[in-house]
């Protein structure tokens, strides 16, 4: 037997031990990594000798934009590509195709699979290279204007009482509006300062952000409804201090022009223009002048359906006591009735842990709501179809996620089909509709309440 015949017989029986413990595809998997670095690397490395070639730049240059852009950036290539929008990327693959007689395969590939199919990336609600709201528009483009565009921006409360406030005297002063992109990252403070905040919402046409503060102590009639500018610029005060008790959950009715929000301890419900006129209360439940010891009154979230003309709102009951309710009644209050007697109003659901925040989302008719009562049927995320055409399944509550720490702030970003969740262990949450896909996208050791979203 040769040497070469010895050789081969070796590399054979090292091959059939590799195979027997699985190690062959480990091996491959590592080749095809090796083999997807180089092409990526031959590309950046041919891309770079024809600039410098062409004399555009330095080689100290390239290496500096290269670091800059790589080092520290939280997204690849592809995600970077989603960024920017994938319909920009074929027209610049298009642009090298026609200039340098180039292959068109990654043109016609990106041209045929992604654009022509309204898959754009992060400017669109089909997503692109990578799911629907998995990335965000580049920074450029934040401030832009689009209504196709899909990743939302965040905006959610610190109620100022977490372990980042270390002395709780402060409180009163503590809250803060945090934005952050989508997925969690390029958080900012935007707007401190503020009094326990609870509630906020976006208004894209008006430019506007409104949020309540429950004032501090909540138990004072000290609360006040707020706004400003979307950059946190112009800080207006709408609804004063002594005008609502301790404001919570607030939302915006866009067909009408209307701001809804629940009263706590103040035990109603109120209803505002925009710039805080025409003030009324809707609901009254109670009378805080008289007393508020009776939590079944207290009312917290709110949600609007301008569309069929209705509104809801929870009252949450005493703390993990099984007493939280759900209402719903007619925006138009009817003839002869007042807050304290409307003949409208219908139970919907009763016996519920402790119901906090709530959304309504139009498509489905369904109302989802946070419940921040005694495990395991609080601290949920539940959903109830109330629109009477859901074969039968309207108004049975559907636990569709559990287990936070104080579960408060809901939002549903629709084009999306996603939920995001705050609670006050300081973490943000977002789910698919039906409560799957939990990701934690944000956590700190601040009190998270309300929270919102804007496809700007």
């Amino acid at each position: 037997m040769t040497d070469g015949e010895t050789h081969q017989e070796l590399l054979t029986f090292l091959k059939a031990k590799l195979e027997d413990s699985g190690m062959t595809a480990a091996i491959a998997r590592k080749e095809s990594t090796g083999f997807i670095f180089n092409r990526l690397w031959a590309a950046i490395k041919r891309e770079s000798l024809l600039i410098l070639a062409e004399g555009v730049s330095e080689p100290a240059e390239i290496d500096k934009l290269f670091l800059t852009m790589f080092k520290d950036s939280p997204v690849g290539p592809c995600g970077m590509m989603d960024a920017v929008g994938l319909d920009t990327v074929a027209f610049i693959e298009d642009n090298y195709v026609r200039e340098r007689s180039g292959d068109p395969t990654a043109r016609d590939w990106v041209q045929q699979n992604y654009v022509d199919k309204g898959k754009l990336g992060a400017k669109s609600g089909k997503g692109g290279l990578y799911p629907a709201g998995s990335t965000t528009k580049s920074s450029k483009h934040e401030s832009g204007h689009h209504d196709n565009l899909a990743a939302p921006r965040l905006y959610f409360l610190d109620i100022g009482t977490g372990g980042n406030v270390p002395d709780l005297s402060k409180m009163a002063t503590a809250g803060k509006i945090l934005t952050a992109s989508a997925d969690g990252s390029n958080v900012r403070e935007l707007i401190s300062g503020q009094a326990l905040p609870d509630g906020i919402d976006v208004s894209i046409p008006t430019g506007k952000i409104f949020w309540t503060n429950m004032g501090a102590p909540p138990c004072a009639n000290n609360g006040s409804v707020m706004s400003a500018n979307l950059d946190g610029s112009n800080v207006t005060t709408i609804v004063p201090e002594g005008a609502v008790h301790t404001p919570k959950q607030i939302k915006i009715d866009h067909v009408n022009r209307k701001l809804y929000f629940c009263d706590r301890e103040g035990q109603r419900v109120h209803r505002c223009d925009f710039d805080g006129g025409n003030h009324e209360v809707i609901v009254q439940t109670g009378n805080f002048e008289d007393g508020f010891a009776d939590q079944t009154k207290w009312c917290v979230g709110i949600a609007v359906d301008p569309q069929v003309g209705k509104f809801y709102w929870s009252q949450k009951g005493a703390s993990k006591a099984g007493q939280g309710r759900i209402f719903r009644a007619d925006i138009d209050m009817a003839p002869g009735d007042t807050a304290s007697s409307r003949s409208d109003i219908e139970l919907l659901f009763d016996k519920l842990p402790e119901p906090i925040d709530l959304e309504f989302e139009a498509e489905s008719q369904a109302l989802f709501w946070t419940d921040r009562g005694e495990y395991p049927l609080g601290n949920s995320l539940n959903r109830a179809f109330v629109g009477g055409e859901n074969g039968g399944k309207e108004m049975e509550v559907q636990m569709l996620a559990r287990h936070f720490h104080e579960a408060i702030g809901l939002k549903i970003d629709a084009v999306n089909r996603h939920v995001y969740i705050t609670d006050l262990g300081g973490a943000v949450y977002r789910f698919g509709m039906d409560g799957g896909e939990k990701r934690k996208i944000y956590e700190t050791d601040g009190a998270y309440s309300g929270i919102a979203l804007a496809h700007c």
